[in-house]
């Protein structure tokens, strides 16, 4: 069994590769599943139902010259492109319907809302942490003015209080994410590693997961996302729902280094399973 499941398309605001793109491409992979995990980010961004959406871009940021929206996914035409893509591709590849949560403390009621509205929809979704307090990790804007340990804690403690009063969610995404953008590099692991423990600990309570992004390997991160450490850790407390997701915004990267990761799944840290998602239910399969 190959599956992504952390795929991204059109109906991200930082994606313009088509959905048929990916779906094309992952036959050609030989991959039996994947899942499109378009982005949520309230709080940075708006619903296209609220309109006046701003535009960044135009002057060739990010290799365009046009304009993208600052917007989440336009969930309609999102849903009815799925269904459509399910309809065409049913003989060739599953496809599964799924959103990344990329949620904050101030935005739960948001998302709960969003989950109710869409739950019938829904397979899967990602509970992912880009900003806190409306400050974005990519920018650096969350990192300026704290030490290295206060930016680090505070992340963590963000996604402990999100975790604790939101539960519509599957697995928690790439969960060292701030690894990636860390001005000063990785953060001592010993040195947060009980707040991780409560993390998971919390999650394997709820009956939750966490994901494997091998995004690491095209950022060039000197460890897997989460790192070794946090797999092993998630194990070690019992869990076992874990899934395995690319975050590919392009082709290029889908099901990037998905051997090196079930192959670090399996023989370095010792599961046997790993999962996929149907109406937002695990499923198991062997490694």
């Amino acid at each position: 069994m190959r599956t992504d499941y952390h795929i991204h398309c059109e109906f991200s605001d930082d994606s313009r590769e088509k959905m048929e793109n990916q779906i094309e491409r992952a036959i050609e992979l030989g991959l039996d599943e994947i899942c499109f995990t378009d982005h949520v980010d309230y709080g940075i961004k708006k619903d296209w139902s609220e309109g006046n959406i701003e535009y960044r871009g135009g002057d060739g940021m990010n290799g365009f010259e046009d304009m993208d929206p600052v917007a989440n996914v336009d969930y309609p035409k999102y849903f009815d492109k799925l269904h459509r893509m399910k309809d065409i591709y049913k003989d060739r590849i599953t496809i599964r319907q799924g959103l990344e949560f990329g949620i904050q403390t101030i935005t739960v009621a948001q998302y709960e809302k969003l989950f109710r509205d869409y739950r019938d929809e829904l397979d899967f979704t990602l509970l992912s942490m880009h900003q806190v307090d409306n400050l974005e990790f990519w920018t650096g804007d969350f990192m300026k003015g704290r030490t290295q340990k206060e930016y680090n804690e505070k992340y963590y403690q963000e996604i402990y209080d999100v975790m604790k009063v939101f539960r519509d969610y599957s697995v928690l995404a790439h969960l060292d994410l701030l690894v990636r953008y860390d001005p000063l590099g990785a953060y001592p692991f010993a040195n947060v590693r009980d707040m991780v423990a409560e993390i998971l600990k919390l999650a394997i309570r709820d009956g939750k997961g966490i994901e494997l992004n091998t995004s690491s390997w095209h950022y060039g991160l000197s460890d897997t996302q989460p790192s070794r450490a946090i797999l092993k850790l998630y194990k070690d407390l019992g869990g076992r729902i874990i899934t395995i997701g690319s975050d590919a915004h392009i082709t290029k990267f889908l099901a990037d280094h998905l051997d090196d990761a079930m192959d670090i799944l399996k023989n370095e840290i010792g599961f046997t399973e790993f999962c996929t998602f149907d109406h937002m239910e695990p499923v198991f399969h062997k490694l």
